[in-house]
């Protein structure tokens, strides 16, 4: 499998952000975005997952689901834990289950499975039956995360994925990516805090485009 971009251009607005940008991502990678503030990043992750359209060039990715768009095989986790405040831990990840296309049969043996997966990987599973809204800033973001476990994707998009966890909580996201990468997916994050885990691939964004680099 491959994540192929070629001669991406994104505008927001009058400004462009990002133009002529060209790279690929091969299956078990993971690539790093670094780069200042306003460099492009959340912007190239959003526009990678469908979110942002872009005004030239192509994105796709051999080896997928033929009938699929790119958006519809990737995760994506940006800044918004995408979360439902009034709805319990449970229900919030029902939710994720359905809208997703999560495990399912006869019995709904495989939907449960998948959940208690991920309420386990996360450590949730105490808090099964507290609405969303009365979790702490950390637990929230597991919830939010645990849809990463719940439904299979090839290519994760992990847009400062670590933001309000605690030392524990990275290491449990950092064995995570890691098992999705060995595991024969993509893997693309940007964040200013340490993960933990060794990305194969390095991809800089500069506030002028030509800055831009892919260091194997």
């Amino acid at each position: 499998m491959r994540l192929i971009i070629d001669e991406l251009a994104v505008k927001r607005g009058l400004r462009t952000i990002i133009s002529g940008l060209s790279f690929h991502i091969e299956s078990k990678e993971g690539l790093l975005l670094t780069g200042p503030n306003g460099s492009g990043k959340t912007t190239l992750l959003r526009a990678l997952a469908g979110f942002i359209e872009h005004d030239a060039g192509t994105v796709r990715l051999e080896g997928g689901a033929d009938e699929a768009e790119v958006g519809e095989q990737c995760h994506y986790v940006g800044h918004k834990n995408g979360i439902k405040h009034g709805f319990t831990v449970a229900e919030n990840l029902d939710f994720w289950l359905d809208y997703l296309g999560g495990a399912e049969d006869d019995t709904g043996q495989g939907k449960r499975s998948c959940r208690d997966t991920a309420l386990e990987t996360f450590e949730l599973t105490n808090l099964l039956d507290i609405p969303a809204g009365m979790l702490s800033a950390g637990q929230k973001r597991r919830l939010g995360l645990a849809r990463l476990v719940m439904v299979k994707r090839p290519v994760w998009l992990l847009d400062e994925p670590s933001v309000s966890l605690d030392v524990h909580s990275v290491k449990i996201l950092a064995g995570v990516v890691e098992e999705h990468i060995r595991g024969g997916g993509i893997a693309m994050a940007a964040t200013h805090i340490p993960l933990g885990l060794e990305f194969n691939r390095t991809l800089q964004l500069g506030i002028a485009q030509e800055t831009e680099e892919v260091f194997g």
